[in-house]
């Protein structure tokens, strides 16, 4: 599928980060993108230098993500492509000891589900939104295709470590919906494919100390920096693009593989 004028693109979590440089590319290459955020100033802000259009959506409110692909569906058409960039990621271990005290307290059950619901049940719940439309298309190309769909999970899904309980088990959920997705679609001719990032330089490590950011770097065996979200965009441009690309997940990560702690 050629990313050009004709498509009209979906990016969840569009305002920043891997998101944000996604929607950005898509658009350099002429594709009428709409970003979902919760923050909705900076998804117009974004939206307005990419000549896209911005929709506030909470991912784990199926009435907020409908009202979302309602407007943006308004303004550019059904999309072909959606990429989901919408996640959150929280640090607290299963168990933990009061040094103090010695009492001990687990991770509570709402704080586990919140991250289930916006990193593992809002992409599948734009997944299915997106797909129930793309269905309704009229196939193009030689191969009679109608989408494209882009996850994002992450090395945590195969590499969770210390404190990650909650995030490596979304983003493993992530990873592992990846081929059922695609053998589902697969009659409709919509390609699902998902990215697992290492450790790149978006807004969730940019409140880190510099020096904090710089140990994050070297421990990338090469090259030994932190991962472009423009080099994210990339891949997903060339998942959208290449039309045998189905089912995979693929590691982006400079060949880190994260230890324990």
């Amino acid at each position: 599928m050629i990313i050009d004028s004709t498509i009209a693109a979906v990016v969840t979590g569009g305002a920043s980060g891997l998101g944000e440089a996604t929607a950005r590319a898509l658009a350099a290459k002429g594709a009428k993108v709409a970003l979902f955020d919760m923050n909705a100033g900076r998804a117009e802000q974004v939206a307005a230098e990419i000549g896209g259009i911005a929709c506030m959506v909470d991912v784990t409110v199926e009435a907020s993500v409908d009202a979302g692909f309602a407007k943006a569906r308004a303004a550019h058409g059904q999309e072909r492509v959606l990429v989901n960039c919408a996640g959150i990621a929280t640090a607290a271990k299963t168990v933990k000891r009061d040094r103090d005290t010695g009492e001990i307290s687990h991770l509570p059950l709402a704080a586990f589900e919140k991250v289930i619901r916006i990193n593992l049940i809002g992409t599948f719940l734009c997944c299915a939104k997106s797909a129930a439309g793309m269905v309704t298309l009229d196939p193009v190309g030689a191969h009679g295709e109608r989408g494209a769909i882009v996850n994002t999970a992450s090395v945590a899904a195969e590499d969770g470590q210390i404190g990650q309980i909650a995030y490596a088990s979304s983003k493993a959920g992530v990873k592992g919906m990846t081929l059922p997705l695609a053998r589902d679609l697969m009659g409709e001719g919509i390609r699902v494919n998902a990215i697992l990032p290492g450790i790149f330089g978006t807004p969730m490590l940019a409140g880190l100390p510099e020096k904090a950011q710089a140990a994050l770097a070297e421990a990338v065996p090469f090259p030994k920096r932190l991962g472009d979200p423009a080099e994210y965009a990339a891949l997903a441009c060339f998942m959208i693009e290449t039309g045998y690309f189905n089912g995979e997940c693929v590691r982006l990560d400079g060949a880190i593989r994260m230890p324990p702690k």
